[in-house]
C-alpha cells in the first residue's frame, strides 16, 4: 500500500487519533460544559419555584389562592423513553461491529433498531410537551417551565439531530456505501449518540426523579 493510499485511510495528528474522531470528541467536550450550564442552572433555582400549575409538578399541589393542581410528570413513560434510548446504544455498538466486519445486514438491523428507539424517545418527548402546555405548563408558566423545557428540550434537539445522522447513514449502509474501510463514519456518530444518551443518564435523575 502506498503512503498517500495509507494517508486516506487514516490521517495522522498528533495525537495519533484521525482527524474526524479528534473533531467530534472536541465537541461533545465543549457539549458537556454546555449541558453541565443548564443543569447547573436547573439544580440552582430548584428551590424558587413560585407559581402553578405546580412548584413541584410531579406531586399534587394546592396555591396560596386555593387553586388545586394535579401532578403533570408521567414517571413511567419517561422511565420507558429513557430505557430504550439507553438500550440504543448498545445497539448502535452491534451495529458498528457488523459494518467493521462487513455484515450488511447486521448493520441495517441494529441500525434500524438504534433509529427506533430514537424516534420513540423524541416522539415520547413531542407527547410530554404537548401534554405540559395543555395542563399549563409553558415557557412562560414560571421559572422551573423555562427551565425545564430549555433543558429538555435542547436534549431532545440533540436527539433529533442524531437519529437524522443515524438515518442518513442507514441509507448509505442500505446502498452499500460503509464497508469496513468506511466503518468510522459510523463510529463517529456513534460516539455523538452516546454522547446523548450519558446526558439524559443525569438529566432524567435530577428532573424527574429528585423532587
Amino acid at each position: 500500500m502506498s503512503d498517500a493510499h495509507a494517508m486516506e485511510h487514516h490521517l495522522e495528528t498528533s495525537t495519533g487519533l484521525d482527524s474526524r474522531k479528534l473533531a467530534i470528541w472536541t465537541f461533545i467536550g465543549s457539549e458537556c460544559l454546555f449541558f453541565a450550564t443548564l443543569i447547573s442552572n436547573y439544580l440552582v433555582h430548584k428551590e424558587t419555584w413560585l407559581t402553578g400549575p405546580g412548584p413541584f409538578p410531579h406531586q399534587e399541589w394546592v396555591s396560596p389562592a386555593g387553586q388545586h393542581f394535579e401532578p403533570i410528570i408521567e414517571i413511567p413513560l419517561v422511565t420507558l423513553g429513557t430505557a430504550l434510548l439507553l438500550f440504543s446504544s448498545l445497539f448502535v455498538v452491534l451495529a458498528l461491529a457488523n459494518a467493521q466486519r462487513g455484515n450488511r445486514k447486521g448493520l441495517l438491523l441494529w441500525l434500524g433498531m438504534t433509529i427506533m428507539c430514537g424516534l420513540f424517545f423524541v416522539g415520547m418527548q413531542v407527547y410530554e410537551f404537548t401534554h405540559f402546555v395543555h395542563k399549563g405548563l409553558t415557557l412562560k408558566t414560571n421559572l422551573y417551565g423555562a427551565s425545564f423545557f430549555v433543558l429538555t428540550g435542547f436534549h431532545g434537539t440533540h436527539v433529533t439531530l442524531g437519529v437524522i445522522w443515524l438515518i442518513t447513514l442507514w441509507i448509505e449502509g442500505f446502498r452499500g456505501r460503509i464497508p469496513p474501510a468506511k466503518s468510522l463514519n459510523l463510529e463517529i456518530a456513534a460516539l455523538y449518540w452516546h454522547f446523548v444518551d450519558v446526558v439524559w443518564i443525569v438529566i432524567f435523575p435530577v428532573v424527574y426523579l429528585i423532587t
